[in-house]
């Protein structure tokens, strides 16, 4: 894809936020007194500019990150700390000190108010569908238009993890074994082409606000991979490529009036990184890493250990160094799911690169570095 390519969020309008200073006095419902404001209700990014100032001007200037959940909160810390410097740092949180509650909705409807947003508050989310769905949803205007909301670009954070060229590497770190099994890369390639018409259905009714007609829980069953044989892995991708056949003539058949706009979303999603070969980071992460990247990393994983630890039996001079040998490889394992959630090997992927624009514009444009 052509890294000129201009998204659709980088010509946003922006809110400006109002001053957490304004007088307010004990609110009033009727003849009751209403509970006083509290201070939780005014921090906003000009609070934070505000308290700012109150420090030397040599103490660096902090900005809030708000993400959505626990998960989140690696993978933004991670990017965020490159931009750091003497001038500024991030600290990335949860949106609320009060409540347990999580997610997009809370991060962007509840804590915050987009006019919050600022200088020294930003919030940081998974795209979901919002990117593809370019403004057809409050949300997806909300995001893809407010330049203090970052988005993955790929559905979640779980598709990074899954980029099909580091899962080699994921499967070496967990069983400390090098040994090539699996062509991820080519798999997931083909995985992708297969499942990309019915993926671009799937968006076509979700960018009409119809989640019913044919819901991602029903998109999820026919691309979902069920069982895997390393000797002839092409078989489980014919058995999806008969599944998601049959769900194709379904939906032209009982709607073949939009066969035409659902074709046409090809070009207009090409411009936002959708490929055939990609369709994968643009589906719910989730899904992704449980129902087709963990099936494939198991049995890949599960061959490499026992193949290791025939090794180890082979070249063990008596039973006591086999043992000991063996304990030691097996404390020295790491859960391959672990692994694959630690994995970050993500960062040549174009979406990346993206979002890394998007942080540099920020501080540029903002004059976060100089202030």
């Amino acid at each position: 894809m052509n890294n000129n390519t201009v998204k659709s969020n980088t010509n946003r309008k922006y809110d400006s936020a109002p001053s957490p200073f304004r007088k307010e006095g004990v609110r009033t419902e009727g003849n009751k007194p209403a509970r006083p404001a509290r201070l939780v209700d005014s921090l906003t990014s000009s609070y934070f500019s505000a308290a700012h100032k109150l420090y030397s001007k040599k103490a660096r200037r902090r900005i809030i990150a708000y993400v959505e959940s626990y998960d989140d909160i690696a993978f933004w810390r991670t990017l965020l700390e490159e931009f750091e410097d003497d001038e500024h740092y991030f600290q990335v949180m949860l949106p609320s000190a009060t409540s347990l509650a999580k997610g997009k909705k809370m991060v962007l409807m509840n804590t915050l108010n987009t006019a919050e947003l600022g200088k020294s508050l930003i919030a940081c989310v998974d795209s979901d569908y919002d990117f593809l769905l370019q403004g057809a949803t409050n949300t997806s205007r909300k995001i893809n238009r407010n330049k203090y909301i970052f988005q993955t670009y790929t559905y979640a954070i779980e598709n990074y993890h899954c980029f099909a060229e580091s899962l080699h590497e994921v499967c070496v770190q967990s069983t400390l074994n090098d040994r090539f099994i699996l062509d991820f890369n080519a798999y997931l390639k083909r995985y992708s082409e297969i499942v990309y018409p019915l993926f671009l259905w799937n968006v076509w009714f979700y960018r009409q606000r119809d989640t019913y007609t044919f819901p991602m829980y029903d998109f999820h069953s026919c691309t979902a991979l069920h069982e895997i044989s390393l000797k002839h892995p092409e078989h489980s991708l014919d058995a999806l490529q008969r599944r998601v056949d049959q769900k194709l003539f379904e939906l032209k058949k009982r709607f073949s009036y939009y066969i035409n706009d659902v074709n046409g979303l090809r070009t207009e999603l090409k411009d936002l990184g959708l490929l055939p070969e990609t369709t994968y980071l643009y589906m719910q992460g989730h899904h992704v890493m449980d129902n087709v990247v963990m099936k494939l990393l198991i049995p890949v994983c599960t061959v490499l250990r026992r193949e290791r630890e025939q090794e180890i039996k082979r070249l063990a001079e008596h039973n006591e160094q086999f043992r000991n040998e063996l304990t030691c490889y097996q404390n020295s394992q790491i859960s391959v799911e672990i692994m694959l959630k630690k994995n970050v090997a993500y960062k040549r992927l174009l979406h990346y690169k993206w979002l890394r624009q998007d942080i540099q514009d920020y501080l540029s444009k903002e004059g976060v570095s100089n202030i």
